[in-house]
């Protein structure tokens, strides 16, 4: 299996799998699959990947800008999709830490995910590659007439957005005159 950047020539079998996904009822509240182009506007074009064997995509996912503000410019959204003849095979797990990876190469200090409840392999996918349950957001939308939650998980890098030098500065500060 190969794990690499998407290119635009995956576009087929990455709609294919996510379609696949609105299918379920279990993965997205959308009912059917954008264009490319519009599929691609929220995406971090780095972040975005696709796994791979024998010329077939067996899964992607990327990381979806979650704000303009500034402020929020290291935090994004994940969106993992694996063909149905893939799950189970350790396809997810391998391609969510090298997303996690790229991610952190690319200044992401938070990712989050929200899924469906019942999708139960997903948030296992998720915990497995060290993302916690924050929360879950109540009746977030309706599907077939039925209002649906979503479980907010999220990941924080060991790495990026980490002051490793924020003890000492406190240390030589002015903030110490007044605790010591």
């Amino acid at each position: 299996m190969n794990i690499r950047y998407m290119t635009p020539k995956d576009w087929p079998q990455v709609k294919d799998i996510y379609e696949e996904g609105i299918k379920s009822k279990n993965a997205t509240f959308e009912t059917q699959a954008p264009t490319f182009e519009k599929w691609m506007e929220a995406a971090h074009p780095q972040c975005h990947l696709v796994a791979e064997e024998n010329n077939q995509v067996l899964a992607w996912a990327k990381v979806l800008f979650t704000s303009a503000r500034p402020v929020y410019a290291g935090v994004g959204e994940v969106s993992i999709y694996v063909h149905p003849n893939a799950k189970g095979k350790g396809v997810g797990r391998k391609l969510l830490q090298e997303l996690i990876t790229v991610s952190e190469q690319q200044g992401f200090w938070t990712l989050k995910a929200v899924i469906f409840p019942e999708n139960v392999a997903s948030i296992n996918l998720h915990k497995k590659c060290g993302f916690r349950v924050v929360g879950t957001h109540e009746k977030m939308g309706e599907m077939d007439g039925v209002w649906r939650d979503n479980v907010v998980m999220e990941r924080r890098s060991d790495t990026v957005g980490v002051e490793e030098n924020s003890r000492k500065k406190r240390k030589s500060g002015w903030i110490n005159l007044f605790f010591e």
